[in-house]
């Protein structure tokens, strides 16, 4: 774990007031959504702590640009999200270096796309594990000290696929489905507590995950790459353009603000007006 402070830099724009001082984890944020959703919370004020995989030098990269652009103090976890005692280890980590942990984003995620009579059984335990389950061990070892404090904020990173289903992503539908319920049980659960459990639920988003999607759809359906793009991905979408990580760091913010602290228990679709259909 490497912690970076810089206490130097101005504080004083955009939403910082209602997040200044506050310390959050994102799930999966060394690219893609959770970077984004980390950057966004940075520049709110608050500070982040990233986890996931990607090269040492680019998350320290992160690390110091973050910092020094926002003012906030940045850590990294390598906790494995399939694995409950990583994450036990990774909100330690995060209270140590920050004292409170007032923010969780559950962004981490994989998928595998395949018919089910043929979806590896171990592509379907490592899903519901990293999509499913980690969100789950995250929230049990947060809400404890959000409950004392009466104040926290969960953020799940669900899916347009907690609303609706798509062929040969049982894992990922069953996983973001699931998702949703677990918001509504937690968000009911801490209601009096000062807590707000929210999930975002994204379409399309061109990350890393989306990219790889592409092959193996065009695979899983006879396609070529274009035609999924155009066809399955954008053609789900009535906006016909890929929603940005901008937009999700966004409403992950003003999530986390006293203005939305009547918000609880949501599902709220980000998906170009994919589920309106």
């Amino acid at each position: 774990m490497q912690l970076i402070t810089n206490e130097t830099a101005s504080t004083e724009f955009g939403p910082r007031r209602d997040l200044r001082g506050k310390s959050a984890i994102v799930t999966g944020s060394t690219s893609g959504i959770g970077l984004g959703i980390a950057k966004a919370l940075a520049a709110s004020g608050s500070n982040v702590m990233l986890n996931g995989f990607a090269e040492r030098d680019t998350i320290e990269r992160t690390l110091d640009e973050f910092s020094a652009t926002y003012g906030v103090r940045m850590v990294y976890s390598a906790a494995d999200m399939s694995k409950p005692e990583d994450i036990n280890r990774m909100v330690g980590e995060a209270r140590n270096a920050f004292g409170n942990i007032d923010v969780l984003v559950n962004n981490a995620g994989i998928q595998h796309v395949e018919p089910v009579e043929t979806f590896p059984i171990e592509k379907w335990n490592a899903i519901l594990a990293i999509d499913l389950s980690a969100a789950f061990h995250a929230a049990r070892a947060v809400i404890p000290e959000m409950k004392e404090r009466k104040w926290g904020r969960i953020i799940n990173i669900a899916s347009a696929h907690a609303l609706v289903a798509s062929p040969y992503k049982s894992a990922y539908v069953a996983a973001k489905h699931g998702i949703s319920g677990l918001t509504k049980t937690i968000a009911l659960e801490t209601a009096e507590f000062g807590i707000t459990v929210n999930a975002i639920c994204p379409g399309y988003v061109l990350t890393p995950l989306v990219e790889k999607q592409i092959p193996e759809t065009a695979k899983a359906r006879g396609l070529t790459e274009e035609q999924v793009v155009r066809d399955v991905l954008l053609h789900a979408q009535p906006t016909r353009r890929f929603v940005t990580t901008e937009e999700i760091g966004a409403l992950t913010v003003f999530l986390c603000t006293s203005s939305a602290r009547s918000i609880t228990g949501a599902s709220i679709p980000v998906e170009g007006g994919w589920t309106a259909q």
